[in-house]
């Protein structure tokens, strides 16, 4: 039975979660918190560091009965640039080929760009995504008008608004990805939904694909698919449609 180490990013969660738990083969999942891909610089290093630990072996290894882990599944795509440079001593790094998580969500970089293509403007959510990060909304606006009221009185906050929602208008639409295996997409349909009808966004429902998150989870490392990177090997930026590479 292969022995997987996944570090993966926190908006991916419920999905990894539930097929983790019908995978074939172990897998132990450490998830770093969501928004590190704000920050590439300080996601390298945090993933770096996580890297190192699942080298330095399995964290129960009583009297050295456990064996090494086989491969680190990275849970992420290339995130702004945020895994280029991160490299394994000794076990090999299992990388998806996708520029972020909608690859993962979507099920393959190829549907990803279809999608970009068909749907230019979009704004993606998840059940991730709502849950554990600061998605646009109604909500959203009114807390963050009240903060900057009480900060800069009300004046200033209608213009630090304005500047807040100033990249809104590179988007046209909210696409909520559903995946039927989660039990709970009404929740998220209605929370995607809401947040179109406040922004005069339209919306969009995609079907999810666990297909490509399912095969790595089992082990199944196809190349077009993830990249599967040796020990002592960088990754790298590859500038065409395999989007990752080493050297």
């Amino acid at each position: 039975m292969l022995r997987l180490k996944v570090i993966a990013c926190d908006v991916l969660n419920r999905e990894i979660s539930l097929l983790s738990s019908q995978s074939r083969c172990y897998v132990d999942v450490t998830f770093l918190h969501q928004g590190l891909h704000d920050t590439p610089e300080k996601l390298r290093v945090l993933l770096q560091q996580e890297i190192d630990k699942a080298n330095s072996g399995f964290p129960y290894n009583y009297y050295n009965t456990v064996p090494d882990y086989d491969y680190i599944l990275v849970g992420y795509g290339l995130c702004s640039n945020g895994i280029a440079g991160i490299s394994s001593r000794r076990i090999p790094l299992v990388i998806p080929r996708g520029h972020d998580c909608i690859t993962l969500l979507l099920g393959s970089k190829e549907t990803y760009r279809c999608c970009f293509q068909d749907h230019p403007g979009t704004y993606w959510f998840s059940a991730g995504w709502i849950e554990r990060g600061w998605q646009p909304s109604e909500l959203k606006y009114k807390v963050l008008y009240e903060e900057y009221s009480r900060k800069y009185g009300e004046e200033n906050a209608e213009y630090l608004m304005t500047m807040e929602q100033h990249w809104m208008k590179d988007y046209r639409q909210a696409a909520y990805i559903c995946w039927d295996i989660l039990n709970n997409s009404e929740y998220y349909r209605k929370f995607t939904q809401d947040t179109a009808k406040y922004l005069a966004w339209n919306y969009l429902e995609i079907q999810g694909k666990q297909g490509l998150l399912q095969r790595v989870l089992n082990g199944v490392f196809n190349d077009s698919e993830v990249l599967v990177v040796p020990p002592e090997k960088k990754v790298i930026p590859s500038y065409d449609d395999s989007i990752i590479t080493f050297e």
